[in-house]
């Protein structure tokens, strides 16, 4: 266990399709989790739907002190943390913050990737509403996109953006 006395950030895995009843389960015990869902269109034989998802398939992100890290464990749904050599693994405040940025954005696209993708050049957001985001510049299905990687669970964020909302960061 890693886990200090300040409320630090970490990733959960749930079972599958078991995010949202673990959301409701932690916020209802007292402890702060973050779900990053996206609306989208689905498509059944009979009709079409917009429906909320999860953006990272049975993960949850929680920000708990050691005191409440069996808590989370034992909470119905929740399999494990997310560990590096048997220790839960802290992801930076930034990285959260940055997710909760891209999904705040109405106007932009944004996919996820969960294999790996070639490191690019590192830019920065200049303009729109996303200013000060730092990422990296790769090209995808001939689409030139801002990466925001979120190395604890080895997923990547995909924001497609105009050229001249960036710059190369510093």
């Amino acid at each position: 266990m890693a886990i200090t006395g300040n409320p630090r950030w970490y990733a959960a895995y749930t079972k599958p399709r078991n995010e949202k009843k673990v959301l409701e389960r932690l916020t209802e015990a007292g402890i702060e989790a973050y779900l990053p869902l996206q609306k989208r269109l689905k498509q059944w034989s009979d009709r079409k739907k917009m429906v909320e998802e999860p953006i990272f398939r049975s993960y949850i992100f929680v920000r708990i002190e050691q005191k409440d890290y069996f808590n989370v464990l034992n909470t119905p749904g929740v399999v494990r943390y997310i560990t590096f050599e048997g220790k839960a693994v802290p992801i930076p405040d930034k990285q959260i913050d940055q997710v909760k940025l891209l999904l705040e954005q109405k106007d932009i696209e944004v996919d996820v990737a969960e294999e790996p993708i070639k490191p690019g050049t590192m830019v920065e957001v200049t303009s729109g509403s996303m200013i000060g985001l730092v990422g990296e510049l790769v090209e995808l299905h001939g689409k030139k996109r801002v990466v925001v990687r979120l190395d604890h669970i080895s997923h990547s964020l995909l924001v497609t953006l105009p050229a001249n909302y960036i710059t190369k960061a510093i």
